[in-house]
């Protein structure tokens, strides 16, 4: 994502790098609002991968 969000934003203008920010902030909000079990059962033990 850093990667996408420095090289596409400089052909964007920074229009990647803001799409990239309100991508890592909705994500970050979701991570922190599981439960420990919740998180544990669905990133841990079914291995679901992160976006």
């Amino acid at each position: 994502m850093l990667v996408v969000s420095l090289a596409g934003g400089v052909l964007t203008c920074g229009i990647a790098t803001g799409v990239m920010s309100i991508i890592g902030l909705i994500e970050g909000v979701i991570y922190l609002t599981k439960s420990t079990d919740e998180f544990r059962e669905l990133y841990l033990d079914q291995g679901k991968p992160w976006f």
